[in-house]
């Protein structure tokens, strides 16, 4: 396809010799797209991207996760060597603020072996100038792991992996699809009911016009992680917006500037993104034999891994900015902030008890 084409007149020229996409080809295109897409492009965190991680908030997040990390570790008798693994690493900020508390515990740095996964080649320069001391490698696939346990951190990845979408109707369900209507981008439905005995029990019973969301890549990702998690011993922690239990609604959002977007306008330019079936990752990991620890919000998780206490630590050491912890503190942690709508899952081998799940 001409390269000199916007990604929205590459979509639309697809659009139009194809027929209608599926929400799940949309919004990989958008996001993915080899030269073209979001991810693909300029960095999009911070106050001058589109949106802000917790990890970029405070540092305080990132040695939480440090301390849930190391006792994990030392769970498992502090192996020689293991893999810790992030998926999504942004600027490599989460990660660095991790290994200052983790390498803290004697035999830790020693045994890490470091293996990030990113699409941005701008964040990927990022993670290199931010992590070279611990001699990170970059992961293609999920099946290049080092001998030893795995410790995987995926914070707001699974989010932007790409979701099907299907509507209830009286014959079935039918898939939702972006075409165009008048030269615009529109959405409309698949003519092809699917039965809907084929759909999971838990919408058995949904109402006429019902959304049903489901992301087969995510799915597929943590089918491969827990495979390996299980063989080798370990846990995958995953941090993002999302549900308990298989449920309906419409999750699909777009974020530009700092601002909810219409997601079929400006391809390539806007954060897509859906909340995180939580219910079906677990089931997955359960295939495999890993062990689920009851789904945390953020700010149950924080709280119970200290982050009180170690708001207080900081403020007392840097009384100038006493203020700006308090607030981020609460921004991570406040129900009308993150700490309700971010929730926090893990898997892992089963005997293990990783902190920051049980009061």
């Amino acid at each position: 396809m001409n390269s000199t084409l916007t990604l929205a007149q590459q979509i639309d020229l697809q659009i139009t010799a194809g027929g209608p996409i599926s929400v799940a080809t949309y919004m990989g295109l958008c996001l993915t797209h080899p030269t073209k897409g979001y991810y693909k492009g300029s960095d999009p965190l911070g106050a001058g991207g589109d949106f802000i991680t917790a990890p970029e908030i405070s540092q305080m997040f990132g040695e939480l996760i440090g301390f849930h990390l190391v006792n994990v570790w030392q769970q498992m008798d502090e192996p020689k060597s293991f893999n810790l693994v992030e998926l999504g690493p942004g600027r490599g900020t989460l990660m660095a603020d991790i290994l200052r508390v983790a390498c803290r515990a004697p035999g830790f740095r020693d045994g890490l072996k470091l293996k990030l996964f990113e699409t941005n080649p701008a964040l990927t320069v990022e993670q290199r100038n931010r992590l070279e001391s611990y001699e990170p490698q970059w992961l293609e696939n999920f099946e290049q792991f080092d001998e030893g346990p795995i410790l995987v951190v995926a914070n707001e990845f699974f989010d932007a992996l790409p979701i099907r979408q299907f509507i209830k109707k009286e014959d079935g369900w039918h898939e939702r699809l972006v075409g165009l209507i008048d030269g615009k981008r529109a959405f409309g439905l698949s003519p092809t009911p699917i039965p809907n005995e084929t759909m999971p029990s838990a919408v058995a019973n949904a109402e006429p016009d019902s959304l049903f969301e489901v992301c087969f890549a995510g799915g597929e990702v943590m089918s491969r992680l827990a495979k390996v998690v299980a063989k080798q011993g370990g846990s995958i922690l995953a941090i993002d917006y999302g549900y308990a239990r298989t449920q309906t609604g419409d999750t699909l959002q777009g974020v530009r500037n700092h601002a909810y977007a219409d997601v079929l306008e400006e391809p390539g330019e806007t954060d897509l993104s859906a909340h995180v079936d939580f219910g079906a990752l677990a089931a997955v990991t359960q295939e495999v034999g890993l062990a689920v620890q009851p789904l945390a919000t953020q700010g149950e998780f924080l709280t119970r891994l200290g982050i009180a206490e170690r708001a207080k630590a900081l403020a007392g050491a840097n009384p100038s900015s006493a203020s700006d912890i308090r607030i981020a503190h609460e921004r991570l942690t406040g129900k009308d902030q993150m700490g309700d709508l971010f929730k926090v899952f893990c898997a892992h081998s089963p005997g293990l008890n990783p902190p920051g799940f049980t009061a």
